[in-house]
């Protein structure tokens, strides 16, 4: 199939937690055989960021926001599949609308990377002119929210729903040597957001502050302004080639779900699965459906308090957490791989072709109206 999709970034991890997760589905779809194209706007000084990273398995569009946007829809009118990502930053409604055009001739689908979010959005305002286009694309693909977010998004009119759930790319994330420099006893990678702090100081600043002889690191934008326990180093943005060297140089690694997604759950982030593909030991906050992905006390460790994470350093030997993040890492290649995630995105998109009844299409119109 030839995909057209519309996202925040594919070239940069800067402000965008979705990087590894585009990488990791579109990579493996163009294995299948599948041509894709991954159209981003031109903003937030991600493109003067880019990772190091090979993203050649795609025809990568930078396009300018507002100016080049009927361009864009204009070459996403030859492919079978368009898709409009969540989150872009920038005229996520006009485009949430326009894709909506070329559904006569191509399958359309909004792929949401932060459902829990949306739908929190869209049900405390009865007028988000999303809610009634739900109904309008062939379906709904999701990277997590479980049983509640399906539910949600058929509750508004969606005709099919799938969830994708974050994975390994095993030739990305991987054991490396450890790193003098990032040698840690906790490592915790996020950018400071609004409903994610609050879960960082319980959990991560508080465990610190317990344990003031052992050492902690922070990677992230956003915490330079943050009062930090002495025992806590900050090291800014960390680009996605480093997070192996810094997985692999602590004694644990941290994962901590924003509020909205731990308590939806069943939204497993990026982070966690890089964490298995580097062999690391993680210390994952609880959520609901993190045992459908992995098996704690075996598989990972659940810290619900800052007195789990002070007593998960006391308590497990060095040897133990070998084992415990051998048997995660395991675990990831055998059931959470994104060329398992990739085979389950092209299963949904050929069920999708059978039950589409596409007319030809209609052209695109010279006289849209940009967004303001």
């Amino acid at each position: 199939m030839n995909i057209f999709a519309f996202g925040s970034s594919i070239l940069s991890c800067y402000w965008n937690g979705a990087a590894t997760y585009y990488r990791g589905i579109y990579k493996y779809l163009a294995r299948r055989g599948h041509h894709v194209t991954f159209a981003e706007p031109e903003a937030f000084g991600r493109q003067q960021r880019k990772d190091d990273h090979d993203s050649s398995y795609v025809d990568s569009i930078i396009y300018k926001p507002r100016i080049e946007l009927e361009r864009m829809l204009k070459r996403a009118s030859d492919a079978d599949v368009v898709i409009k990502h969540s989150g872009l930053g920038v005229d996520d409604e006009w485009l949430e609308s326009q894709v909506l055009r070329l559904k006569h001739s191509a399958i359309v689908l909004f792929w949401d990377v932060d459902a829990p979010a949306t739908i929190g959005r869209i049900g405390a305002n009865p007028k988000d002119p999303f809610r009634n286009e739900i109904g309008q694309y062939h379906a709904i693909f999701a990277y997590g929210g479980g049983p509640a977010i399906e539910s949600a998004y058929r509750s508004y009119g969606a005709k099919a729903f799938f969830s994708i759930y974050n994975g390994l790319d095993p030739e990305t994330h991987f054991p490396v040597p450890p790193d003098p420099e990032f040698a840690c006893d906790v490592a915790f990678l996020a950018n400071r957001l609004p409903d994610r702090e609050a879960r960082v100081e319980d959990l991560f600043l508080s465990a610190a502050s317990s344990a003031p002889s052992k050492r902690f690191l922070l990677g992230g934008e956003g915490w330079g302004d943050k009062t930090l326990p002495g025992n806590v180093c900050w090291i800014g943005h960390v680009p996605t080639h480093d997070h192996n060297r810094i997985n692999c140089s602590a004694g644990m690694v941290m994962n901590i779900n924003r509020s909205s997604m731990a308590d939806t759950g069943f939204s497993p982030p990026t982070r966690i699965f890089e964490a298995a593909g580097a062999g690391a030991c993680l210390l994952c906050d609880d959520w609901p459906g993190i045992e459908d992905c992995f098996e704690p006390g075996s598989e990972i460790l659940i810290v619900r308090t800052a007195n789990d994470v002070v007593d998960a350093l006391h308590r497990y030997s060095p040897e133990q957490r070998r084992c415990i993040a051998s048997a995660f890492r395991s675990r990831a290649l055998r059931d959470h791989t994104y060329a398992n995630r990739a085979e389950q995105v092209e299963s949904a998109l050929l069920e999708l072709q059978r039950a589409s009844d596409c007319d030809v299409a209609e052209p695109l119109s010279n006289t849209v109206e940009e967004p303001a």
